[in-house]
């Protein structure tokens, strides 16, 4: 294998090439992940992954780096903070404060601006040119939450932080909002130091969980999680569940926002995720008007077009429900002739929740 332009300290290289490149922060590990085989089978054998049968039928090939990549001796991992540019100084209590204003539609904070999975593989493939380009022929693989890796594990591995009892990556610096991808290489790197467990007698964000979906610490059932449901979940949305996802309509963050680590939360420098479509003040009838064209239209580029109009329709009848059922909700009038009016053309789904929500109004 050739080598070009190899400086005495590769990884300070490779450090300034990501930063150059919007990551926040680089490290590298091994590909010896054994020790997580037996968790990730009990996991799975738990039935935990829920409709997620990627997950599943590739199984411990998630934890073999080099039976899913042959070749690969090293991979480096990839942080980038995802707060977009337009946040506020306390979006925190802001954020806690729209939770309790039932009209109002929360989207997760990752997913108000561009789809993270274009912006972080294209400046992945950037990294890896450059490594090629200056450190001679090389063999390599990327991902960014696109394929069966253990994402949270190799980051731990890679010296980025630690894995919270929500089962997400922490950071002393960073908190945990953050996006995570990988370049699987053909070369050896050294490994970065690990660091370690900083969460302590601290159990917040179990605690804060609306759905009681960590069961334990650093055990996330996703069938449970308002995350899985809004997102990944393709049937109805089971009715004890509902009540439980007050205005959420795609993902959840309550887990973060509690997470004391979090005050260290870092500001995107990345124009990308800057928020669009105003999706952090939207209300819930202003979203529950958009047309399927409309959709299609305003979540272009963004991680939100994957779940279809059917199922953002699905999510958005779930939480107009939750409004209706709160007596301080003001609108609910407007609120049940929407879903009314709806109800005509809307797909089976989308009807059984429509009904579902029209009947919550009753229980005030």
């Amino acid at each position: 294998m050739s080598h070009v332009n190899v400086t005495s300290d590769p990884f300070t290289q490779l450090q300034n090439w990501a930063h150059e490149l919007g990551f926040s922060q680089i490290g590298v590990a091994d590909i010896d992940l054994s020790h997580a085989e037996e968790g990730l089978l009990a996991w799975l054998k738990a039935g935990f992954h829920g409709e997620m049968g990627y997950m599943e039928s590739h199984g411990l090939m998630r934890a073999r780096p080099a039976e899913l990549v042959p070749g690969t001796v090293s991979v480096v991992c990839a942080r980038m903070d995802y707060l977009p540019p337009d946040t506020r100084p306390d979006w925190s209590a802001a954020e806690m404060a729209r939770l309790r204003q039932p009209d109002q539609a929360m989207v997760s904070l990752y997913a108000r601006g561009r789809d993270y999975h274009k912006v972080m593989r294209q400046r992945l493939e950037q990294l890896a040119q450059r490594i090629r380009t200056n450190w001679g022929s090389l063999g390599y693989r990327v991902f960014t939450d696109s394929a069966p890796v253990l994402e949270v594990e190799l980051a731990t591995r890679a010296g980025l932080g630690w894995r919270g009892k929500h089962t997400l990556l922490l950071n002393r610096q960073a908190g945990s909002m953050f996006f995570l991808g990988e370049i699987f290489l053909d070369r050896s790197l050294p490994a970065s130091t690990v660091h370690s467990d900083h969460c302590g007698q601290c159990s917040a964000c179990i605690t804060a969980c609306p759905t009681g979906a960590i069961t334990a610490p650093y055990r996330l059932d996703a069938r449970r999680c308002i995350s899985y449901l809004t997102i990944e979940h393709t049937g109805p949305i089971a009715p004890e569940l509902r009540p439980l996802m007050g205005n959420r309509i795609y993902g959840c963050d309550d887990c973060q926002l509690v997470c004391p680590w979090n005050k260290y939360a870092q500001i995107s420098p990345v124009a990308d995720f800057s928020t669009r479509h105003g999706l952090n003040a939207a209300g819930l009838l202003a979203l529950w008007a958009w047309s399927e064209a409309d959709f299609l239209s305003r979540t272009e580029g963004s991680a939100i077009r994957r779940i279809g109009y059917e199922r953002w329709r699905r999510n958005l009848a779930v939480a107009i429900g939750n409004a209706l059922r709160d007596p301080s909700c003001s609108g609910r009038e407007p609120m049940r002739q929407a879903l009314q009016a709806a109800r005509v053309q809307a797909s089976p789904l989308v009807i059984e929740h429509i009904d579902w929500a029209l009947a919550q109004s009753d229980q005030t």
